[in-house]
């Protein structure tokens, strides 16, 4: 079955209106037609079964059939996954994989030895919310993965505290931490992942000072994208719905 996307907005009683980008996908790339049925997600973790009622140029009419069950139910873990800004496709991928795995919010961080700067951030934010829809009509989530626009490690780490309240607070960085085994068994997980540089001391010092658990992973050294994908997935596993 067909997957789109409606923000909550589009909804009425009885009618979901496709936008002008989803109506193309649906009518130029797929080839749908009128009285066929498709799945819609509203972002916010509902889904429904409909039957297309009308096709125009810039919108499409769908009828509500049914409210079902979306294809795949979101982690019991809610995983933010902070991560040094990358180059070019290489967050691209860190965003798409992050939705893959379950994760709730999505942080790109500027860091001393980040790849990359946050220069353009509304033109890379709309690209990685165009991704996070794409990855999750493929998945089957029905509630979108926050991203938030690109912010210092200084801000981040010294905001943590009251914005994730009562979270394990993790930074993993490739010297200078504990074991995986001493992170305790939390259903909020705050976890950063530096650049290909890796942190500066200063940066380690300051996560330390805010009350951040300092994680090393042993036996490999990875890529900074393969790094964050590794972290998300080990965290679902062992606290999440990865088994």
């Amino acid at each position: 079955m067909r997957r789109f996307f409606a923000p909550s907005e589009n909804f009425n009683e009885q009618n979901i209106t496709l936008n002008v980008e989803e109506t193309r996908h649906l009518r130029d790339v797929l080839r749908l037609r009128t009285g066929e049925n498709v799945q819609i997600f509203d972002g916010a973790g509902r889904e429904f079964l409909c039957a297309i009622k009308k096709i125009e140029k810039k919108e499409t009419i769908l009828k509500i059939i049914e409210e079902t069950a979306p294809p795949a139910p979101e982690s019991s873990l809610d995983l933010t996954l902070a991560v040094a800004l990358l180059k070019g496709e290489k967050f691209d991928l860190v965003v798409q994989k992050a939705v893959e795995l379950g994760v709730t919010k999505l942080v790109p961080l500027n860091t001393k030895r980040a790849d990359a700067k946050s220069f353009g951030s509304e033109k890379k934010l709309t690209r990685w919310r165009k991704i996070i829809i794409d990855a999750s009509k493929q998945t089957g989530r029905a509630k979108l993965m926050q991203i938030e626009t690109p912010i210092d490690f200084a801000q981040f780490t010294n905001s943590a505290l009251k914005n994730f309240n009562e979270a394990n607070l993790l930074l993993f960085a490739e010297r200078n931490g504990g074991s995986f085994s001493d992170v305790k068994i939390n259903e909020k997980i705050v976890a950063v992942v530096g650049s290909e540089g890796g942190w500066d001391d200063t940066e380690i010092d300051l996560a330390r000072h805010q009350n951040f658990q300092i994680i090393t992973l042993k036996g490999r050294i990875l890529r900074a994208e393969t790094a964050a994908i590794s972290v998300a997935t080990i965290l679902q596993h062992r606290f999440g719905d990865i088994h």
